[in-house]
């Protein structure tokens, strides 16, 4: 007994977490609620900017993955990543470097996305100064794992850290290639990619944010604190390596399943769906493995909400990971893509895993580190029920507002004509949906409360265990390994397990993005397509500070519904200029890839000033402040600079010393015509509004169909 070793984990960083999990995820689904309710009364913003529904959209995305989810994965992980390892944390000053650091990226988030600071890439809309702090803070994280990992008492390294491995490292490859951004100032940046190439990327890092971020971890805790919970063996060991070697292989490659039917080349997209039909095998296995383990056990599942919050956590995992394969399906997707259809299974996979996996685990996790009971099982179990219930009143009411969006946009008269030719028509048919699932969001949200108040007390009746002593001896020096199994070998190399899980996912995104940077013929050249003015340019990032792209796409797909509703198809070299592409992934209202020169300058300006006076029943919000507020035109010239000189962007050399005057130029324009339909005001000419409508009338005007080479 001489060489055993006496040493203590470290339970207060890991409270530290879980107190950051339960407030952000309440701040997150309050944020969730607000958006929703907007949908139904848009007057919910009470009038201001920074509260409107394209920008707080992403401030709840984001609040929900980072800060709810990312703050339960750390908490998960501190905790199980000492006891498999028989190891304190490698450093406490990493940790609290750590913790601290993510909660001032949190905090950063909130601040910088309602003022309109955005880079509008989904999941990825933060802007550079904050993604590298993301960076840094990612790299101590992953230092005080593999440190400890590396001074471990414990040969083995069980399922769950084989996850958490592969879990660091795809995020690092994806967070770094995806916000490559050229600085113009402290709050913006210009991405290095465009159109077509900026969309490939960002849905493979989009997709596999879902996938590395919400998914990988969590199969992690779920391999850790299920087995805990339920006080048995994983079911299989065998289907944990299949689970686990399979989903890091194929799901890399699945990004391309949410752009089919665009602009996209059709290999890239029949790679998207046929990986993505892959993905169910290993899916379904990892949730075969999670619910199995509970064999024998269903009494205390019926008794625990502990476990019933797993159980449906697992299901939900699973539920979603078929679906996923199947919307993947192009004619599900003809049906599904841009609908209402797609909120709920995303809901399915955050509301249900994520949610109830990271309520169960708080549950079990709190009195264990107080040394207590739960303060009030009946809390707990009512919470269940109101949680569960809340994701059924949420989920349900969207996939059949996505199936009557998708019904009532394609539907032809006799005749031959769009019966649903106002696009506004499919969007008052869903309110009462819309109502519903705020209901459904209010319960989940009010579940989430009853939860902090009962930990809260838990936490009140104990006292936090924040060192505890535990012994354990070293790992065994000279020991033959000989006979054993091949992936033994593995789980006790750290470095072999982080090379392995770097090659396979790297695989499927050199294979995917490497031809679509390096291939010019993948980008078909549309000689009539030029640059954007630099009014037009600045109206731009007008559109994408308000957050436009929530509810608008800019792409009308190769369907007779869409191409008789909007116009042309639209085709992949009218996107070489857009950085970062905008074709969006959800309609609350209609495309505007065409909408230049539909509509008069003056309908513009008062569609932003009152949306109803030019088309009543509308949902959107108004924007008076677009009236009153200056066009910014200090990085103009800037901006220009860059696209020419270092993005090859055709303008004439020396363009930005004349910028802001063709800006005002045009601006004088824009005014003259609204003047000449009644609208009187006062300088005018330097307003946002007026750049918003000179990018809004400059969309899908300047590109032919017989202007395309090689098609």
């Amino acid at each position: 007994m001489s060489n055993i070793e006496t040493f203590r984990y470290d339970n207060k960083i890991v409270r530290d977490f879980a107190i950051a999990t339960a407030i952000f995820g309440i701040v997150g689904m309050l944020v969730g609620v607000i958006a929703a309710l907007q949908l139904v009364w848009p007057e919910m913003n009470l009038g201001f900017a920074e509260t409107t529904f394209g920008r707080i959209r992403p401030l709840h995305t984001n609040a929900a993955i980072f800060a709810f989810v990312g703050n339960g994965i750390f908490m998960g992980v501190y905790y199980s990543l000492q006891r498999l390892l028989k190891a304190r944390m490698y450093s406490d000053l990493l940790s609290k470097i750590h913790f601290w650091g993510w909660q001032l990226i949190i905090v950063a988030a909130a601040i910088t996305l309602p003022m309109g600071i955005t880079s509008s890439q989904e999941y990825a809309e933060l802007e550079w100064p904050i993604d590298i702090a993301i960076a840094l803070v990612w790299i101590v994280f992953g230092i005080n794992m593999f440190m400890t990992i590396i001074k471990r008492r414990e040969s083995h390294l069980y399922v769950a850290i084989w996850f958490y491995i592969a879990t660091w490292v795809t995020v690092t490859v994806l967070h770094v290639f995806n916000n490559i951004q050229i600085p113009v100032s402290m709050t913006d940046g210009i991405p290095v990619l465009a159109g077509v190439q900026s969309a490939l990327v960002q849905w493979w890092y989009g997709h596999n944010a879902v996938a590395f971020f919400l998914t990988t971890p969590y199969l992690g805790l779920m391999y850790y604190f299920l087995p805990k919970a339920a006080n048995r063996p994983v079911y299989s060991y065998k289907l944990s390596i299949v689970h686990f070697w399979g989903l890091i292989f194929i799901y890399i490659w699945a990004g391309p399943h949410h752009l089919l039917y665009t602009s996209l080349p059709d290999w890239a997209q029949s790679l998207g769906t046929a990986f993505s039909l892959m993905l169910i095998a290993p899916s379904w296995g990892g949730m075969l493995n999670g619910l199995l383990t509970l064999r024998g056990a269903w009494d205390r599942v019926r008794n625990d909400p502990i476990l019933k919050f797993m159980v449906v956590a697992v299901s939900a995992y699973g539920m979603a990971t078929l679906e996923g394969p199947l919307l993947s399906i192009k004619s599900i997707n003809a049906i599904s893509h841009y609908t209402d259809w797609t909120v709920g299974h995303v809901h399915i996979g955050t509301l249900g895993w994520n949610g109830m996996l990271t309520f169960g685990i708080l549950y079990w996790l709190i009195p264990k580190i107080y040394n207590t009971k739960l303060y009030s099982m009946k809390a707990a179990n009512a919470h269940f029920w109101i949680g569960t219930l809340g994701i059924l009143f949420y989920a349900i009411p969207l996939y059949w507002a996505g199936w009557t969006q998708s019904m009532m946009w394609k539907q032809f008269s006799p005749d031959g004509y769009l019966v649903y030719g106002n696009f506004l028509e499919t969007v008052t048919q869903i309110i009462p949906m819309y109502m519903l699932r705020a209901l459904g969001g209010t319960m989940y949200l009010g579940g989430a409360i009853l939860m902090v108040w009962n930990l809260w007390k838990t936490g009140k009746q104990g006292t936090l265990d924040a060192n505890p002593e535990v012994q354990a001896a070293p790992i065994p020096k000279d020991v033959s390994h000989k006979g054993e199994y091949w992936h033994r070998w593995i789980e006790r190399k750290p470095v072999q397990m982080l090379i392995a899980s770097t090659v396979l996912v790297l695989i499927g995104g050199l294979v995917e993005i490497f031809p679509m940077m390096m291939i010019d013929s993948n980008v078909p050249k549309i000689e009539s397509v030029k640059p954007y003015t630099p009014l037009e340019l600045e109206g731009r990032d007008i559109y994408i500070k308000e957050g436009c792209v929530s509810c608008h796409s800019q792409m009308v797909r190769p369907f007779r519904s869409e191409t008789e509703r909007y116009g042309d198809y639209s085709k992949s070299g009218e996107f070489v200029y857009d950085r970062p592409f905008l074709w969006g992934s959800k309609r609350t209202g209609p495309d505007l890839h065409r909408v230049g020169g539909k509509y008069p300058d003056s309908w513009h300006y008062n569609h932003m000033l009152d949306p109803e006076s030019m088309s009543p029943g509308s949902i959107m919000p108004p924007y008076p402040w677009l009236m009153s507020r200056d066009i910014n035109t200090d990085y103009t010239a800037s901006k220009i600079e860059i696209l020419r000189t270092l993005l090859n962007t055709p303008y004439e050399p020396g363009y930005e010393q004349i910028a802001v005057d063709d800006l005002r130029a045009q601006a004088e324009l824009v005014a003259e015509s609204l003047r000449k339909d009644g609208i009187d005001q006062e300088g005018l000419e330097n307003k946002e509004i007026v750049a918003l409508i000179a990018y809004l009338q400059r969309l899908g005007t300047d590109a032919k169909p017989s202007s395309v080479v090689g098609e």
